[in-house]
């Protein structure tokens, strides 16, 4: 695959969210529209093969590129939020970070059971969040049929939790 135009814009801000860390900003990648119909392209291209029957984005930058890729497959869009962000009947899912602990939501009706199901987010890092996630889906009767992330940072090794799903990132940062 040749360079892609998100590629060169994703930008390094240094010592956010905290000293020491050195985050990748996806803002430019979704501001500019031929990078954003190009990543949604690329990463609807690259999850055909999993034949979801539904997409679930993880908030919040999930959700800018599961919707339209839910869209690009012709599946509904499941919001996976943060604590206390969904009404009605929902389950949750607690997952370890660095500093503390967080949980995350799924409305217990959002997933028929025996769906495939693809779950995205922008970024894979530890891969905590995406475990929760894959943890919710299966919870409520759901497949993971696969993750798409816009950027993997590879050297956090995230992948690895999730190594009995197909994993597919566009962009690799080391």
């Amino acid at each position: 695959m040749s360079k892609l135009l998100a590629e060169s814009l994703v930008r390094d801000i240094p010592d956010f969210p905290k000293p020491g860390i050195l985050f990748k900003d996806i803002t430019p990648v979704v501001q500019n529209a031929a990078a954003l119909r190009e990543v949604i392209d690329e990463m609807a291209a690259l999850t055909r093969p999993f034949k979801p029957d539904v997409v679930v984005g993880i908030e919040a930058r999930g959700f800018l590129f599961g919707a339209p890729i839910a869209l690009e497959h012709g599946t509904g869009f499941v919001p996976l939020r943060k604590l206390g962000k969904l009404p009605g009947n929902r389950i949750a899912e607690e997952y370890a970070l660095e500093y503390g602990t967080n949980t995350v939501e799924i409305h217990d009706d959002a997933i028929e059971p025996g769906q495939r199901v693809l779950i995205v987010d922008d970024l894979l890092a530890t891969g905590g969040t995406a475990a929760a996630a894959a943890r919710l889906v299966e919870r409520v009767g759901g497949i993971v049929a696969g993750f798409v992330f816009l950027a993997e940072l590879d050297f956090l090794e995230g992948r690895t939790i999730l190594d009995k799903y197909p994993v597919v990132s566009l962009l690799h940062f080391d």
